[in-house]
Order: structure tokens, then C-alpha cells, then sequence
């Protein structure tokens, strides 16, 4: 089954029940847009920020979309609303990098134990499978978030691993870069700085990263999922750019809307702290067992116990000479590239005209 192959893939879905963790945030909200078209059943977003449900009832108004309020950090909330799921999308995370700095134990307590919450009660409601979202941070973490998506993907590795293959509940992961625009990421900061008259603020213009759609993000889960065994780790692979070249074509794209967006000065205040130069998706160590299917890498996971000579005698050669994938050795975009990726966003349609304004307010500026 090829994922271009839509309509096949979306028909998986039909009179299931999905449930979202973590569903009000940028990735629910997508999940939403592509799937409520479709025969799904239902839909189950749960999150606890009511404040969010409610700006999404309002907004989609769909019957499809049932509410919880719940945290993954307390067990029973996550049963309530597991219970008659056929599928899961694991999306609730602490994500900022300084508040998970500061706070590492709330961090723990949502990403690590939060996420071994949900697959426990997936494994007992016999929910079909589970996708399990984690980030590039995870790949040789620096920062606390990093470190505990990192245990976050181990936790549902390990279970997986337990499970087997063959079993009820199939776990599988996907890590995957920078969304572009989404929830607090700094495409909708420098857009809101251009329109306030204020200078462009940028740690480092030669910095790289990796640049994903929502929609591409939500590909890739798909991906995993009609093609996910137990214990496997997708990941997509994406282009990557400065950040010079990111606010470049930003700076162009606006200067349409008023030719002073162009002007806009960039202030470089330096590296932030737990921030890299560039980001890693795939380790060498993963890239020795990694399957290429195309757009995207496959990582199965090891499945031998602790009693196998690698892990304590022998080493593996294959690993010596494999290199990281990384946002310096991927397809880097040049000013047009970004600006025909950034075109995809649909706020910034909206900001030129091109789509009518959504039901959001002006100044939300993110997808």
C-alpha cells in the first residue's frame, strides 16, 4: 500500500474510533482537517486543557469529535477515554525546550510516564495500534526535552519489543523535525515581529534544521501505521535550511503584503541555551539497521534480549562507517525552495490573500 494512494489508506479508518492525545495541539488539529471528511467514526481528543476543546468545538462543530478531559499523567482519565478505541495517535508532550529545562520532573512525569500510561491501557482495552510521536531532539539529546522523548521512544520500544509480533496492540514510532508553524514554533514569532515594526530575532543565521508541513507530519504517522510492525521507528525524510534562508524567504514572501516587510532588520542574538547547530533524525547507529522505503526510513527495533555477545563482546563494523542523518547532510533549500515550502502554510494564504481568513483570529498565526 503506497501512502500516495489516499482514499485506500483513509479507508482503514472507516467506522473506527480514534483517539488523540494531546489532540488540541497543532497536530490534532491537522488530524482533524484531513480525517473528518472521511467514514471514521469517531474521533476522540483528549487533552487537559479545556479552554482549547472548547475553541476547537466551536470551530469544527462536527459530531464526529467526542471531548476528554483527562491527563496522561493520571491513569484512570486515560482509560475513560480509551476505552472502545481501535487506534491511538500519542501526541501529548511537554515540547518547549526552556520550560522542560527548568521543570525536568514535569517533563518525566508527561513524556516518559505519561506515554507508558496510555500504551498500558491501549495493551488492556486491546486497542489495535498505537503511534507514538517523538521529535528530532530525541537523536543524541542535549536538553532535557530531547532526554525525555528519548526515554519516551525506549518506554514504547521496550513494550513493543514485549508485545511481539503477532500480538493484539502494535506500538510503533515516528520522529520527525520542525513543524513548520506550528504551536510556538518561530515562523508565526518572526511574521508577528514583521507586523509589529519590530526586528527579526535570530540565534544563529548558519544554524539548520529540518522543515515539515503539518500535513507532511501527519503523512508520516499514516506511513507508520499502515506500515508499522511492533517496536519500528519511522521517520520521514525532509529538506533542510539556514535560518538565514528561512527568514530570507519570509522576509520576501511579506514584502508582497507591503514592500516595508522586506526592511525588516534581523537582529542575531546568538545560540539559546540546549539549543544545536544542526539536528539529527537518524543516528549512524540506527542508519546500520534503518530499511530505506523511499521518503522515509524504517527502523526496526532489536528484538534479541540481554543475552546476545554484541551487547557485551562483539561490536559491529557496520556502525563505524555509517554516518548520522542529519539537517546538514540532507537536500538543503535554497530562498525559492523555502518560499514555494512556506506557501504551503495556510496562514500565510491567508496573509497574501489567496485563501479567505479562517474562523481563527487574525492574530493566531499558526497552523
Amino acid at each position: 500500500m503506497e501512502l500516495n494512494d489516499k482514499p485506500v489508506i483513509m479507508s482503514i479508518f472507516k467506522d473506527k474510533v480514534l483517539l488523540i492525545t494531546g489532540g488540541t495541539g497543532s497536530f490534532g488539529n491537522a488530524v482533524l482537517r484531513r480525517f473528518l471528511d472521511s467514514d471514521i467514526r469517531e474521533i476522540r481528543i483528549f487533552s487537559r486543557d479545556e479552554k482549547k476543546q472548547d475553541d476547537m468545538r466551536h470551530r469544527f462543530q462536527n459530531p464526529k469529535i467526542k471531548f476528554y478531559i483527562g491527563n496522561v499523567r493520571n491513569r484512570e482519565s486515560v482509560d475513560i477515554a480509551m476505552a472502545g478505541a481501535d487506534y491511538v495517535f500519542s501526541a501529548a508532550a511537554l515540547k518547549q525546550v526552556p520550560s522542560c529545562e527548568f521543570f525536568p520532573m514535569e517533563a518525566v512525569r508527561t513524556n516518559i510516564e505519561g506515554t507508558n500510561n496510555v500504551l498500558l491501557s491501549a495493551i488492556e482495552h486491546k486497542v489495535k495500534k498505537v503511534v507514538v510521536l517523538s521529535t528530532d531532539k530525541a537523536a543524541y539529546p542535549i536538553n532535557a526535552m530531547g532526554i525525555s522523548k528519548a526515554m519516551m521512544e525506549r518506554v514504547a520500544i521496550a513494550k513493543a519489543r514485549e508485545l511481539g509480533d503477532g500480538a493484539e496492540t502494535v506500538i510503533c514510532c515516528t520522529r520527525y523535525g520542525n513543524v513548520m508553524a506550528s504551536r510556538g514554533s518561530v515562523i508565526p514569532l518572526w511574521v508577528d515581529q514583521m507586523m509589529e515594526g519590530l526586528p527579526i530575532t535570530i540565534t544563529d543565521p548558519n544554524m539548520t534544521r529540518f522543515m515539515i508541513t503539518l500535513d507532511d507530519a501527519i503523512d508520516l504517522v499514516l506511513f507508520a501505521f499502515t506500515h508499522g510492525h511492533n517496536g519500528d521507528m519511522f521517520v520521514q525524510k525532509a529538506p533542510a535550511a539556514t535560518l538565514n534562508t528561512l527568514v530570507t524567504a519570509l522576509k520576501e514572501i511579506y514584502a508582497e503584503v507591503d514592500p516595508k516587510y522586506g526592511e525588516t532588520e534581523v537582529k542575531v542574538i546568538g545560540t539559546r541555551h540546549g539549543e544545536k547547530q544542526y539536528e539529527t533524525l537518524v543516528t549512524r547507529e540506527e542508519m546500520a539497521r534503518a530499511v530505506d522505503m523511499g521518503d522515509y526510513f524504517r527502523i526496526p527495533c532489536d528484538a534479541r534480549d540481554l543475552n546476545y555477545d554484541k551487547f557485551y563482546i562483539d561490536g559491529d563494523k557496520s556502525i563505524t562507517a555509517m554516518e548520522d542523518y542529519h539537517s546538514l547532510n540532507t537536500r538543503q533549500l535554497d530562498v525559492k525552495g523555502m518560499k514555494d515550502l512556506l506557501m504551503r502554510l495556510r496562514f500565510i494564504r491567508e496573509d497574501l490573500g489567496i485563501l479567505p481568513r479562517g474562523v481563527k483570529c487574525r492574530d493566531i498565526r499558526s497552523e
